[in-house]
């Protein structure tokens, strides 16, 4: 008969060296339900505000939906957030407090501009790249590689220079990825729990309540948007969603690069492998329109989840499918605690290259398009 003995317990304890107490996670559970409650009750009368208003999310080359669409639902995600941090998060007069929080309002409000305006891309960019560099210049930067191609301390001009490349890049790579139904919100609430948890265990409690609290808010705001959506996230708030988590993978890597009691030892690849997938399709897609003589910014239908879609797969199937793809990257990506950062950073990058190789010829059996089709009906 099989028992699970004392010695093995100790062994999955110093596998994976986390402590799950609840008291350690008691405030970011606190602000997590806080903001999902808050984000479930605005929803409601946020959809017929702006069905009143007819700001719709209108169809063009870049989108999947064929009818014009609520959108701004990043609206309660983020009350839902601020409500939380109200009740839960210490707040200090720490340069780096006062400036996240700040630059969260300067692009939740450009974010909501650009969805009732439509504003340029290059006024968007300026902005991101302002308060990526009040970012750095409050104290959380990129300061090291971590051995990463043999690359540890940065200097300090590099030090800002890729602080502000990862967070204009990765806040970008989720505006880019909201493309079909509860996938940039999937993909989120997924990267901020793990953060919110692995913050936690690095110490920085407070900053995680940030994490849990967004998490929560996108909880809230996919009841409404798994398909079929009643309403899109929109720039309000997948600009706020990759900001936030750009720089808290930042400060993740931080807290944990150069300290001897670190839990996650290979910092920059487990921080990768929050944001890998948004990331590494927005390389893809760029690199295939320059390939193609196109501006990288032109539109087409060849983001990873227009993979599926194009194959005849639903946009819940698509959805579902590449947030189970994140969590096996989530876990890959916390056991390659034992590899070398530039080997963890080469498994990543085939295993994406795996995934894209298998999502273009993954196509619909024409038995399956008559199930779906019947059962539709």
């Amino acid at each position: 008969m099989f028992t699970l003995d004392y010695p093995l317990k100790t062994n999955m304890h110093e596998l994976l060296q986390i402590d799950l107490s609840f008291s350690v996670f008691k405030l970011g559970v606190l602000a997590f339900v806080t903001a999902f409650l808050v984000a479930m009750i605005v929803m409601p009368p946020l959809i017929k505000l702006i069905h009143k208003f007819q700001l719709f999310d209108v169809p063009d080359l870049r989108k999947e939906h064929i009818a014009p669409i609520p959108t701004m639902g990043g609206i309660a995600s983020s009350f839902g957030m601020a409500v939380a941090c109200a009740f839960w998060f210490q707040f200090t007069r720490d340069s780096f407090i006062v400036s996240f929080f700040f630059s969260i309002v300067i692009l939740f409000a450009i974010g909501m501009m650009d969805d009732l305006r439509n504003l340029s891309a290059r006024y968007k960019f300026g902005i991101e790249i302002a308060v990526a560099l009040l970012i750095a210049f409050s104290g959380v930067r990129i300061t090291s590689f971590n051995g990463l191609f043999g690359i540890y301390e940065l200097p300090v001009s590099a030090q800002y220079t890729f602080t502000v490349l990862a967070i204009t890049g990765i806040t970008n790579a989720f505006n880019l990825i909201d493309g079909i139904d509860g996938l940039a919100g999937g993909l989120g609430f997924m990267s901020l729990v793990i953060l919110g948890i692995f913050l936690t265990l690095s110490n920085d409690s407070n900053t995680a309540i940030v994490a849990f609290a967004l998490g929560g808010g996108l909880l809230g705001f996919l009841y409404y948007n798994f398909n079929p959506a009643r309403i899109f996230m929109g720039d309000t708030g997948s600009l706020v969603l990759g900001f936030v988590t750009s720089v808290l993978c930042i400060r993740l890597m931080q807290l944990n690069i150069g300290n001897p009691s670190s839990i996650i030892p290979h910092a920059p690849i487990f921080a990768l492998s929050i944001v890998v997938i948004p990331v590494f399709d927005t390389l893809r897609v760029f690199a295939l329109r320059i390939w193609s003589g196109r501006s990288p910014f032109s539109p087409d239908k060849n983001h990873i989840h227009h993979l599926l879609t194009n194959n005849g797969w639903s946009h819940g199937f698509a959805a579902k499918l590449l947030c189970g793809v994140h969590a096996l990257i989530l876990v890959l990506g916390y056991f390659l605690k034992d590899v070398s950062q530039t080997f963890g950073l080469l498994l990543l990058f085939t295993m994406m290259l795996i995934t894209v190789f298998i999502f273009q010829r993954l196509k619909v059996s024409e038995k399956s398009k008559e199930v779906e089709i019947t059962s539709f009906h």
